[in-house]
């Protein structure tokens, strides 16, 4: 047994922990000094993937140091709790405020909306949101409500298969093709009928980094809307877009101007420069958030108002959007929104060079991905490259793309702050070098054998402009 000396006051290496296994099925008997317990766990996180070096995700990696140390000062306040912290509950709502704003919100000043744990919560906030609207109007009419439907691209990301499984809504689904990457508009109509709750295209689709169309779509609606007397309305998950399109092209309208965008959700974790997890869920106007998504609690200390799936959460987040909004104000955000985007066109034309072919032309986001063109002569792919990279330290995902086009294989990245030109050098040499690697290969990788029949990435394909 560990003695009392040994435990605290032994050097961390000279002590006995290190002798030992660290627990894995049960609290250990005895407690350890701050100094061993942090090196125990420090250690076992270096074997991590470094995350600025991870091309795969989209959420933030990097804040500079007084944000860091805002965030440490303030993680013990509980954001749900806004009566003992009611200056944190202020600057949520400025930051509500502050987006609607940028999202051209008919409501200024003061507008309707939350933080929440990621985009994902704020978008099945929006969606709850939709389908308790749908059946205040179907109960209004004496129609049925047990059918409800959602259109959403088939290249959805996963939390609309999760609001579809637990509120038992029906998701209907606008394949994507080569030939049309994004969900059209003209497609999407042809799946709604009277039960269909809402439409949710889509800014920064996560598998490609398009954008769907949002503005034809309003338009396409206002028609059958007016025809049918359903209204449909739109929630725009703009997890990626929300933090990209008002700084770098503010002229597109895919937000609150348009008249059937209800509901908006995005990520402040992803380029709204906030460390995981931040999301914000904004609506037109108070009138479309139903009374009974607002819940009241009094024993806080008084009454206490929230909308948010989950309850308790640090409030540290929200001030640290805050201080990015104070910090960079608009010209910075545009500034490093341009910057990544730049960064990101560059790598674009290196891995042209480097003979793939891109999935699409456009590149409204700071990411892309990329296809392999045939070779019958090469013997590894994209999959085998992104195994390659990983031994460098560089995270850059392989997949297959969503229902219909299952069968295509692309690579992707995505650019973040902090990622500059010389850190895409070292990327791309890195690239280089593991192909010519591959391109040594006797003999065809396990990896390329199970593919070689179904990963069809003609030039057909992809060879238009889009």
């Amino acid at each position: 047994m560990t003695s009392f000396h040994d435990r605290f006051t032994t050097p961390v290496f000279g002590s006995s922990e290190e002798m030992r296994i660290s627990p894995k099925t049960e609290i250990p008997p005895l407690g350890s000094t701050e100094e061993i317990a942090y090196q125990i766990v420090h250690d076992e996180a270096m074997l991590d993937g470094n995350s600025r070096l991870n091309m795969a995700t989209f959420v933030t990696t990097y804040m500079d140091d007084s944000a860091r140390k805002l965030m440490m000062e303030t993680m013990d306040k509980n954001m749900i709790d806004k009566s003992e912290y009611p200056q944190t509950a202020e600057i949520e709502r400025r930051c509500v405020n502050i987006m609607a704003k940028l999202w051209n919100s008919p409501e200024p000043p003061y507008c309707t909306g939350a933080s929440t744990i990621g985009s994902s919560e704020a978008c099945m906030l929006g969606g709850l949101a939709a389908l308790k609207r749908w059946k205040i109007r179907r109960k209004a009419a004496n129609k049925p409500t047990n059918q409800p439907n959602f259109v959403i691209s088939s290249a959805f990301q996963v939390v609309w298969e999760k609001f579809a499984h637990y509120w038992d809504v029906e998701m209907r689904l606008v394949p994507i093709t080569p030939e049309r990457i994004t969900m059209e508009p003209e497609e999407a109509l042809k799946l709604c009928d009277e039960n269909t709750i809402m439409v949710v295209p889509i800014q920064g689709v996560t598998l490609t980094g398009l954008n769907d169309n949002v503005k034809k779509l309003n338009d396409a609606l206002e028609i059958l809307n007016q025809k049918t007397g359903w209204e449909i309305p739109i929630h725009v998950d703009a997890a990626t877009g929300g933090f990209i399109l008002p700084f770098v092209n503010p002229e597109i309208e895919w937000d609150f101007r348009l008249k059937w965008v209800l509901s908006i959700s995005t990520s402040g974790h992803k380029f709204g420069m906030v460390y995981p997890g931040l999301g914000w869920i904004v609506w037109k106007d108070k009138k479309y958030l139903p009374n009974d998504m607002v819940f009241n609690v009094n024993y806080l200390g008084s009454e206490v108002g929230t909308i948010a799936i989950n309850f308790s959460r640090p409030g540290n987040q929200v001030l640290a959007q805050y201080y990015q909004f104070i910090r960079l104000g608009f010209d910075g955000y545009k500034r490093i929104q341009e910057n990544i985007l730049g960064v990101c066109e560059y790598i674009r034309k290196e891995v042209v060079k480097l003979g793939f072919a891109l999935l699409s032309d456009a590149l409204p986001n700071p990411l892309f991905a990329w296809v392999m063109k045939p070779d019958p002569k090469r013997l590894w792919t994209l999959y085998d490259l992104s195994d390659k990279l990983k031994s460098d330290g560089w995270q850059v995902p392989a997949y297959t793309l969503s229902a219909d086009m299952e069968d295509v294989v692309v690579m992707r990245v995505v650019v973040r702050q902090g990622t500059g030109i010389d850190l895409a050098d070292l990327l791309i040499d890195s690239i280089k070098r593991h192909m010519s690697e591959l391109d040594q290969l006797q003999r065809p990788t396990d990896t390329y054998l199970a593919l070689q029949n179904n990963q069809k990435v003609a030039d057909k394909g992809f060879s238009h402009k889009r």
